[in-house]
C-alpha cells in the first residue's frame, strides 16, 4: 500500500511522511522540483498530473496527498483563478459523478493552471470505486477553501469524515505566518485538525498541562541573535552580551566585507533621551558604515525607547511588504519570478527621538538556504537548481513540520518536534 501526493513539488509532505516513516510516490512536472526530490531520495514520477492515469494506483492506496498549484489563486499573482472558480468546482461536480468534462471547460478559463485545482476529484473518483484511499489530506491558499468544501460534500457522501479550514503555519512552530486552507479527511477515524503548539503570545501553565509556546521568531530560526535589542547586522565581534554571532559564518556572504562597516552606541542627549552616536575609532568608521555595538551591560542598557531593528521582506518595488519585529516569525514566503529582488532590509524606529536618525544598514539577501529553515525544511536540504529555481520550490512548498502535524494521526504515529528542529 502506497501514499500517492500528487504535485508533490520539493517534498515538503515527502520529508514530514520520511521523518514519521513513511515513503510516498510523488506526481510533480517540474524538472527541478523533481531534482531536489530525486536528490533528497524522493520516490517521483515526472508527470504532468493532468495527463496521468490513475490505473495504476488503484488497489494499492492507502494515503493521498494533495496541493494543486496556486499561482492562479494566490494575492502574489493575478487571481484568475477566483475567476474561474465556477468552472472548477463544475468539472469537480462531474469528475465526482464520472464525468470528465476537462477539455471543455479548460477553453473558458481564463488561466490554464486554475482547472489543475480539480485533478485530485478526478483521482480520489477512480480510487473510490474499491474504497480508497483510506484517508486523504489536501493543503492550498485560503481561496481555496470554498472549494475544499464541496471536496468535503463529496467525501462525505462516500463514507469520510471530513474537516475542513484555515491554519497558520506559525501556530504548529513555523517561523513563519502561512495560513493555508487544509481538507482532511478518514474512514477510519474522526478528521479533526491538530492541537496548535504555539500561539502568538506564550500561554503559561495550567492545571490541564503546559500551555503553547510563543511563536518562532524569523531571527531565532535562522540564528540572528537577540530578539528584543539592536543586533549587529553582520558577523563582527559577536552577539549582544558576548553572544553567538547573529549570523552564522558564511550565512551573509552577499554582503560587504564587514571590515567596512561602521559601530554605533547608545549616548543620552543632554535632554536624557537615549540617541545614536557615530564611533569614530576603527578603519570601519572611516567608511560611512554603521553596526549596533551592544553596550557591556546589554541587560540594562537599553531603555523601552532605544531604536529598534525591524526586518522587511521585500520583492522588487513592492510598496507593501511584510514589516515585522525580530521577535516574530517571517511573513509569508512569496518567490518564483522574483525571488532574486527578495531583501531583508533592516529599519529602525525612532520614535521619541531627536537630532540625528540611525542610518538604515545595507540590505541583506536572504539565502536560499534560510528561505528553505523558514519553510522548516532542514538547514542542509539539497536544493537542486538556479537561485531563482529554488525560490520557486521553496515558496510553493508545503512546511514540512506543519505537514508532520497533519499527518501523524492518519499514520498513527507521534510527532516528535526534535525531528524539525530549526537549528541554522
Amino acid at each position: 500500500m502506497i501514499t500517492l501526493d500528487l504535485f508533490a513539488g520539493p517534498g515538503g509532505w515527502s520529508h514530514a511522511l520520511a521523518v514519521l516513516g513513511v515513503r510516498d510516490i510523488g506526481l510533480e512536472w517540474d524538472e527541478w522540483a523533481c531534482k531536489t526530490r530525486a536528490a533528497q531520495g524522493q520516490l517521483t514520477i515526472r508527470t504532468d498530473v493532468a495527463m496521468y492515469p490513475v490505473r495504476p494506483f488503484i488497489g494499492r492506496t492507502r494515503g493521498f496527498i494533495a496541493s494543486p498549484p496556486c499561482q492562479a489563486w494566490s494575492i502574489a499573482g493575478k487571481r484568475l483563478g477566483l475567476v474561474d472558480q465556477p468552472l472548477v468546482h463544475q468539472a469537480v461536480a462531474d469528475l465526482a459523478a464520472g464525468h470528465d468534462t476537462r477539455e471543455a471547460l479548460l477553453t473558458a478559463c481564463r488561466d490554464v493552471r486554475s482547472l489543475l485545482a480539480a485533478e485530485p476529484m478526478r483521482y480520489l473518483h477512480a480510487l473510490n470505486t474499491v474504497g480508497e484511499p483510506e484517508w486523504v489530506a489536501m493543503e492550498e491558499v485560503p481561496d481555496v477553501l470554498p472549494l475544499w468544501r464541496q471536496y468535503a460534500a463529496i467525501l462525505r457522501a462516500w463514507g469520510f469524515s471530513v474537516w475542513t479550514g484555515v491554519l497558520n503555519a506559525a501556530d504548529y512552530g513555523v517561523p513563519q505566518t502561512r495560513r493555508r486552507a487544509i481538507l482532511l479527511a478518514s474512514r477510519v477515524r474522526t478528521a479533526a485538525p491538530p492541537s496548535p503548539t504555539h500561539a502568538q503570545v506564550a500561554e503559561p501553565e495550567s492545571l490541564f498541562g503546559p500551555g503553547r509556546a510563543r511563536w518562532v521568531s524569523m531571527a531565532e530560526a535562522l540564528g540572528w541573535g537577540a530578539t528584543d535589542r539592536p543586533v549587529p547586522t553582520v558577523c563582527a565581534g559577536g552577539g549582544p552580551g558576548g553572544g553567538p554571532e547573529p549570523f552564522p559564518s558564511g550565512s551573509r556572504k552577499t554582503l560587504s566585507d564587514a571590515r567596512t562597516r561602521g559601530t554605533w552606541s547608545p549616548r543620552n542627549d543632554t535632554d536624557g533621551v537615549p540617541a545614536l552616536r557615530r564611533d569614530s575609532s576603527g578603519p570601519a568608521a572611516r567608511h560611512g558604515t554603521r553596526e549596533i555595538r551592544p553596550p557591556s551591560d546589554a541587560a540594562t542598557a537599553f531603555t523601552p525607547d532605544t531604536p529598534r531593528w525591524m526586518w522587511s521582506l521585500r520583492s522588487n518595488n513592492q510598496t507593501n511588504a511584510t514589516v515585522r519585529p525580530l521577535s516574530e516569525p517571517a511573513g509569508t514566503l512569496f518567490f518564483g519570478h522574483r525571488a532574486n529582488e527578495c531583501t531583508w532590509v533592516a529599519n529602525a524606529t525612532a520614535d521619541n527621538m531627536e537630532g540625528e536618525q540611525p542610518a538604515v544598514p545595507e540590505p541583506i539577501r536572504i539565502t536560499a538556504r534560510e528561505a528553505g529553515i523558514l519553510q522548516s525544511f532542514p538547514a542542509d536540504y539539497p536544493w537542486q537548481g538556479n537561485k531563482s529555481q529554488v525560490f520557486s520550490q521553496i515558496g510553493n512548498a508545503v512546511p514540512p513540520r506543519l505537514a508532520a502535524h497533519l499527518l501523524a494521526p492518519h499514520l498513527n504515529k507521534p510527532f516528535n518536534p526534535g525531528d524539525f528542529a530549526l537549528a541554522a
